[in-house]
């Protein structure tokens, strides 16, 4: 007895069903992006090249 579905059946159904999703996903509407938040930091005092313990003992350490 031969089966009700044939696999050319099956994969016919399978390519209709795959090109509904693609349809699907291509008319979706883009939601736009949020634009990132702005962050400004001041400058201080502090900010760059500091000379701490750390970086002394690096340095001495790098000495022959």
């Amino acid at each position: 007895m031969k089966p009700t579905a044939s696999r050319r059946t099956f994969f016919g159904a399978l390519g209709a069903a795959a090109s509904l999703a693609a349809v699907a996903v291509a008319r979706k509407p883009a939601v736009p992006a949020a634009p990132a938040p702005v962050v400004r930091l001041e400058p201080t005092v502090q900010d760059g090249y500091q000379l701490t313990e750390h970086v002394k003992r690096y340095y001495r350490s790098t000495v022959a």
